[in-house]
């Protein structure tokens, strides 16, 4: 299963597909060391007396409370040092309340001859520390398994788990790759999560093959010639690519949100200056490919007057009363917030045309 498949059923995404069946997994392999990952695994670990104190919606905590989980192992094809998770939710993970980390073997802890960022001292000597819970004695457990990379999985049999097929690998010196050693190992498993970082639709507009997500400059799409496209931003892992946290895409949103206003006020004003010296500035839009766009765009979007006919898209007064009401509710059960599904909250949202 995709990682943001789960992501979606936890959140309660529109997209989101059936509950995984945790009743019947033990063991879990998450493919990939980021922060999605570990926020997967996290979910997976944590007691749901502590999960209903938060937004965690009700339905989610009945499924985690059948959950017959064990052990999650975390998949990454190359070292700590080069570890996609942040410190926090690496943190969060060492301070699980009812699990504990395997401990890794000294040789991955031992620091390089090479100098280290601030990052990657930090992730050792947390790594080296261990889990906040002593080894054995916990009923739940994680490991970080570096240096590994799937290669094959066979499908569990009515006697024997799924056996997923690892690649052991190192680091090439010169391009800091991850490259086979020859050497390979198997892991028996009954749920396996891919979590291999998020990069944009190529298929979709303003798709920019060498970045890999959408060209902008502080929210605004930019074409190849450094053109800004008028009325048309984007934000969070469309726009940056997968980096940060939860934190860090509501704060650029808010970043964006300032933008729009920003370029409202220069349009009342004719004054776009800034605007232009902001583009001419920042080393994305220069030599690369064109955007096959019309740069004019001064209607709403149709994806957004469809989605706001299907009730796919609020308005701002649509959200209040959305999240008034999910307060209202979570306060009612001691709790932040209880979520609504979509089809629920679509009964707070107007139908009208934008």
């Amino acid at each position: 299963m995709p990682a943001l498949s789960l992501v979606h059923w936890y959140t309660q995404h529109p997209n989101k597909p059936h509950p995984p069946p945790l009743d019947k997994v033990t063991h879990v392999s998450l493919i990939g060391n980021g922060n999605v990952s570990l926020d997967v695994a996290r979910m997976l670990l944590t007691n749901v007396d502590v999960l209903s104190k938060y937004d965690v919606p009700h339905n989610v905590l009945d499924v985690l409370a059948t959950s017959a989980v064990k052990h999650v192992s975390i998949i990454g094809r190359r070292g700590p040092l080069e570890a996609a998770f942040t410190m926090k939710e690496l943190r969060e993970m060492i301070n699980l309340p009812e699990a504990s980390m395997i401990p890794l073997s000294r040789s991955l802890l031992a620091p390089p001859p090479s100098e280290l960022t601030r990052q990657q001292t930090r992730v050792l000597q947390l790594l080296q520390k261990g889990s906040k819970n002593l080894p054995g004695s916990t009923t739940k457990t994680w490991s970080l398994d570096f240096f590994r990379s799937p290669i094959g999985l066979v499908p569990p049999t009515p006697t024997r788990p799924a056996q997923l097929s690892l690649s052991h690998t190192a680091l090439d010196p010169e391009t800091q790759r991850a490259v086979p050693t020859g050497e390979t190992s198997t892991l028996s498993t009954d749920f396996v999560v891919t979590s291999l970082g998020f990069h944009g639709e190529p298929t979709v507009n303003f798709y920019d093959p060498g970045l890999r997500h959408l060209r902008t400059v502080s929210g605004r799409i930019i074409t190849s010639t450094g053109a800004t496209l008028r009325n048309v931003y984007a934000s969070g892992w469309a726009s940056t690519g997968a980096k940060g946290v939860l934190a860090s895409t509501m704060m650029d949103a808010y970043e964006v949100v300032n933008t729009i206003i920003e370029d409202w006020q220069a349009a009342a004003t004719g004054d776009s200056n800034e605007i232009k010296a902001l583009v001419d500035a920042d080393h994305q839009v220069h030599d690369l490919p064109p955007l096959n766009l019309d740069p004019v765009l001064d209607d709403v979007p149709k994806e957004v007057r469809e989605g706001r006919k299907e009730g796919l898209v609020s308005s701002y007064e649509d959200w209040r009363r959305i999240d008034q009401e999910e307060m209202t509710r979570g306060e009612m059960m001691g709790k932040e917030r209880e979520r609504m599904g979509w089809e629920e909250a679509r009964q707070f949202m107007g139908r009208g045309d934008i």
